[in-house]
């Protein structure tokens, strides 16, 4: 298998995040403090070192995940691949930015424009601002979501940032269904950890173990034989 081939049909939502608790359930805390520092890293330098501080998350998981012994130093190991992970940290931020401002500059705009045209009118282009907002939203999660493998590539395989996006969106895409359960079934984690008050943050390194077990299934070690279809 070729560093840019990948298995297609592989991706059990359930299944992955239930495996990935299993495979990392040993080392939860340690994977914990490895998220938790790696991200206020990445915030607080303005994420200038957020793409090194994903890479030495992922590089600390995909060991887990492997069967590999973890150790905090392996958040470290991100900084080796700080070009390409601020090349794909370019591409997911500034569309964010982007988006913000938008979202900013069309609700002024509306209320400015329909203060002119009483209240019903403000109401009117209220509405129509968060209509458009909420479409381009979905286009921005669904390029976001066709990026997920970019990061796990840059560690796993050594691509370049622009390699690995590429090669992550056709990987996405020809596993598309997969990936939107999963997607899903973070989702559900996400507002089960919100509500019981113990904080998305603790389950954070089950929803990154079950994202790197579905990885491993897409794209398996090299030294490993598939006998899934491969793209």
């Amino acid at each position: 298998m070729q560093p840019t081939e990948f298995r297609t049909g592989v991706i059990a939502p359930v299944e992955c995040v239930k495996e990935g608790f299993e495979l990392i359930k040993s080392d939860y805390w340690m994977l914990f403090a490895i998220s938790l520092v790696g991200a206020l890293i990445g915030g607080v330098t303005l994420y200038i070192l957020l793409g090194a501080m994903v890479c030495g998350i992922f590089y600390a998981f995909l060991k887990k995940i492997d069967g590999q012994p973890v150790v905090f130093d392996d958040l470290w190991k991100g900084m080796n691949f700080w070009a390409p992970g601020l090349v794909v940290t370019l591409f997911v931020a500034v569309p964010l930015l982007v988006y913000y401002i938008g979202v900013y500059v069309t609700l002024i705009g509306a209320i400015i424009a329909g203060s002119q045209m009483g209240e019903a009118g403000v109401m009117g282009l209220l509405l129509t601002a968060f209509a458009v907002d909420f479409v381009v939203l979905i286009i921005l999660v669904c390029f976001h979501t066709l990026l997920m493998f970019s990061f796990p590539l840059i560690v796993d395989r050594g691509l370049g940032g622009i390699d690995a996006m590429k090669t992550s969106a056709r990987a996405v895409w020809q596993n598309l269904g997969g990936v939107a359960g999963l997607l899903g079934v973070n989702f559900v984690l996400a507002m089960i950890g919100a509500a019981l008050c113990v904080g998305t943050y603790f389950v954070l390194p089950i929803i990154i173990a079950g994202n790197v077990v579905a990885y491993r299934r897409v794209f398996p070690s090299l030294n490993s034989q598939s006998g899934y279809p491969v793209q």
